[in-house]
């Protein structure tokens, strides 16, 4: 007697013939089941951290040469939106995406950055018009030095309502309301 097996989706069946044209079933179907792994579930991502990085976001960085184009997307196939000129100057991460960051500027204009264009030195940006530097993080200080707006400076340190700049070689201490670059609650020693 000859045997012929049928392999289905449900399992393999074996029939003998029994003669010309007629068949018999000589064992029970074997139901094959796959092995399911599973779901491995990744814990949940924090959006206050980045994707890439894991370090936190928004977070501030600098333009680190003279230019840097912001693109349209994470890559160097998508259209140039912008071109930022002002070495030094502070931009906003709020994205990543492999080696690009999506950076906003003060106006909140943007788009997708390389990171090797970026540095994490940090500057702010004069938002007040002959912003004062003060020789303490007091309103009563003597005043060292005045900043018109648009300047960028280089921060030192920030506590609750004032950080310490540097421009020119002269440091002193600005509110924040004077300036952008740094979050309202952020503490920088």
């Amino acid at each position: 007697m000859n045997r012929i097996q049928l392999v289905s989706a449900l399992g393999v069946l074996a029939f003998a013939c029994a003669g010309p044209g007629r068949a018999q079933q000589v064992a029970e179907p074997a139901i094959v089941t796959a092995a399911v792994a599973p779901e491995v579930k990744s814990p949940p991502r924090d959006p206050s951290r980045g994707a890439v990085t894991n370090l936190p976001m928004p977070r501030y960085v600098t333009l680190k040469g003279s230019e840097g184009n912001a693109r349209r997307g994470p890559s160097l196939t998508h259209r140039i939106d912008w071109t930022f000129t002002l070495s030094g100057m502070p931009l906003k991460i709020t994205a990543e995406h492999e080696n690009w960051r999506r950076v906003e500027d003060a106006d909140g204009v943007g788009g997708w950055v390389h990171y090797a264009l970026l540095s994490g030195t940090r500057s702010v940006l004069i938002t007040e018009d002959m912003a004062e530097f003060r020789a303490s993080p007091e309103n009563a200080a003597n005043v060292v030095l005045q900043a018109e707006y648009g300047v960028v400076v280089k921060l030192l340190e920030c506590r609750a309502e004032w950080c310490r700049v540097a421009a020119d070689g002269t440091r002193g201490w600005v509110r924040k309301a004077s300036i952008w670059g740094v979050e309202p609650g952020e503490i920088i020693d």
